[in-house]
């Protein structure tokens, strides 16, 4: 499992994530504390307290997620 720590800060940004996650053909899961969201769900995904930083776990390696992981990502 590969793993990205991310913030997402607005609407837009959720929304272009899921869009990102959707096309993946493997689970793509979003952790906060103790909840685990399937990141192909917006409303999961909306549901979690977007102040804080998430972490994205993923089973491989795909150029097209990852962009948009680099994007959002934290150090």
């Amino acid at each position: 499992m590969l793993e990205k720590k991310i913030r997402l800060n607005a609407v837009n940004d959720v929304t272009e994530f899921v869009r990102a996650a959707e096309k993946c053909q493997y689970d793509v899961d979003v952790f906060y504390n103790r909840m685990t969201i399937d990141a192909k769900s917006i409303l999961g995904v909306m549901s979690m307290d977007l102040t804080k930083i998430l972490t994205v776990k993923y089973a491989k390696e795909d150029q097209s997620i990852e962009r948009v992981l680099n994007k959002f990502a934290v150090a």
